[in-house]
């Protein structure tokens, strides 16, 4: 399937959201915070990136612009994640470039939908060839 980096402050996320990502076959990386994220992606590039917007040291926004900014990185598929319930950090995150922007906690049957919509959108926009996420 997909090579997933999950990027979450809390080690409880990471693990919930690896458990379920891995149950479907996908291969899961995990990091704690964006810089690291930062690193991550150009050492070993996943098919896709779940990013928390509220982290400590670099939010989810400021990480998101800094893919975008890597060679390529208009087209990594970024869903973001979060607890956020206001209009400010929904319009943010559009602004940035995400490709879509969950509610925690994560209802996993919507994050698997969405992460096939991403996937659907990313073969599309690459002329039919299947990209995983």
């Amino acid at each position: 399937m997909a090579s997933i980096l999950v990027v979450d402050d809390d080690a409880c996320v990471r693990a919930l959201l690896r458990g379920l990502l891995e149950a479907e076959g996908h291969e899961v990386r995990t990091v704690d915070d964006g810089f690291a994220a930062l690193r991550a992606v150009p050492a070993q590039r996943p098919d896709c990136v779940l990013l928390d917007v509220r982290m400590p040291g670099m939010d989810g926004h400021e990480v998101l612009a800094r893919l975008r900014a890597l060679d390529g990185g208009a087209r990594l598929p970024v869903v973001m994640l979060t607890a956020a319930d206001d209009d400010a950090t929904a319009w943010r995150a559009w602004e940035g470039g995400v490709d879509r922007l969950l509610p925690k906690p994560v209802d996993a049957e919507v994050l698997l939908r969405q992460l096939r919509h991403v996937q659907a959108a990313a073969a599309r926009a690459h002329g039919g060839r299947r990209r995983r996420c």
